[in-house]
């Protein structure tokens, strides 16, 4: 059993070296997403104010009406850290096509003409670690690395199940086989919790996300948007305070508006009290988008321990629930696919090579 399991982690290793290479890579890059896009394009990324003097959401609103006549806005993502631009989502009227745009939201300027969700660099990344650039096709290949790189680790840890006794070995006078196969096990036994913790939390988003483009919504006819799905005259700003005197302590981090039919106006944020893992999207408060009427809230603190799970996937995914000291360590590990692919590979060759000898000497004795 042991040495089919060993035979089938190889292989599967084999199979999927290029690609998880590339889903680690990027993943460490995105990592920090935030200090690369403040980086190479701070004219639109970054601000620079005091926290807590942003504009009204209604003046901004209007600002954003004004400047994209022929788009509406789908979604909206929040910051009042004084250094972060918000960045506005935007669909093309008579399309179902989204377009982003950065905002500065402390003097209401709109500093960027709509471009497509993949234009700048770092989210083009994001869609090749989410996608690998291939839409929704990309969310079954994805989905399928990651879980044969949940395999990989699983079996990993039961190939070498005693691997506690291994945690600090490293032989470095010895051959390079040795050497290899030392820094294989050794890289593999300290990186396994996160990679699994990666992989699972991968796999969960592709599944929900194929369930939801494949099957819940196979058989609509994408919705083109003519105009607005709301109230423009709906006052953003009281839908804010609102929501805030029904959630104590929330804190708005995203804002969703209707971009088909049925959806309401959304505001997402986190709250007091809740756990270091929980996420700055957990809660929601939903509103009418005709009438302002507020709708049943989500209160993460009071939601059931699975979707409580189910919402840290994000913190634990990114790695960003401890600060900086988390960040690093996500990104380091996202490195250790290239160390697997280059040992996985050389002792996968110096052990095939006394195997070819034995073959070819033993055809050279019958003929």
């Amino acid at each position: 059993m042991k040495k089919k399991l060993h035979l089938w982690h190889r292989y599967c290793g084999l199979v999927i070296a290029l690609p998880l290479i590339i889903i680690s890579l990027t993943g460490s890059i995105l990592v920090f997403k935030e200090e690369i896009d403040h980086l190479i394009m701070p004219e639109l990324a970054s601000v620079n104010a005091s926290p807590g003097t942003r504009l009204s959401y209604d003046n901004l609103h209007t600002t954003i009406k004004h400047n994209l006549p022929n788009y509406e806005i789908g979604s909206w993502e929040i910051f009042d850290d004084g250094q972060t631009a918000d960045r506005v989502y935007v669909l093309k009227h008579g399309t179902d096509e989204w377009f982003k745009v950065y905002l500065d939201q402390y003097q209401g300027i709109v500093r960027t003409t709509p471009q497509a969700v993949d234009y700048y660099l770092t989210d083009w990344l994001l869609d090749l670690h989410y996608k690998f650039l291939i839409g929704e096709t990309g969310l079954w290949f994805t989905g399928t690395i990651s879980l044969i790189l949940m395999f990989m680790g699983i079996s990993g840890l039961i190939i070498y199940r005693q691997f506690w006794k291994k945690f600090f070995t490293l032989r470095l006078k010895v051959k390079r086989i040795a050497f290899f196969s030392d820094l294989h096990k050794l890289v593999g036994i300290w990186s396994a919790p996160v990679l699994l913790i990666l992989g699972f939390t991968g796999v969960y988003w592709n599944i929900s996300e194929i369930i939801h483009h494949e099957f819940e919504h196979a058989d609509e006819p994408p919705h083109l948007v003519k105009g607005p799905l709301y109230n423009h005259q709906l006052s953003l700003e009281n839908l804010m305070v609102t929501a805030k005197t029904q959630m104590g302590g929330f804190r708005a981090t995203y804002l969703m508006f209707p971009f088909e039919p049925d959806l309401p106006i959304t505001f997402f944020g986190d709250v007091a009290n809740t756990s270091f893992v929980t996420s700055e999207y957990a809660s929601t408060v939903s509103f009418d988008k005709e009438t302002g009427k507020q709708l049943p809230n989500y209160d993460i603190r009071e939601a059931p321990f699975f979707l409580v799970a189910v919402d840290s996937f994000r913190k634990l995914h990114f790695g960003y629930f401890a600060g900086l000291p988390s960040r690093i360590i996500w990104c380091l590990i996202g490195l250790t696919p290239l160390i697997f692919a280059i040992t996985g590979c050389y002792l996968w060759l110096k052990r095939r090579k006394p195997k070819r000898r034995m073959q070819h000497k033993n055809e050279y004795v019958t003929s």
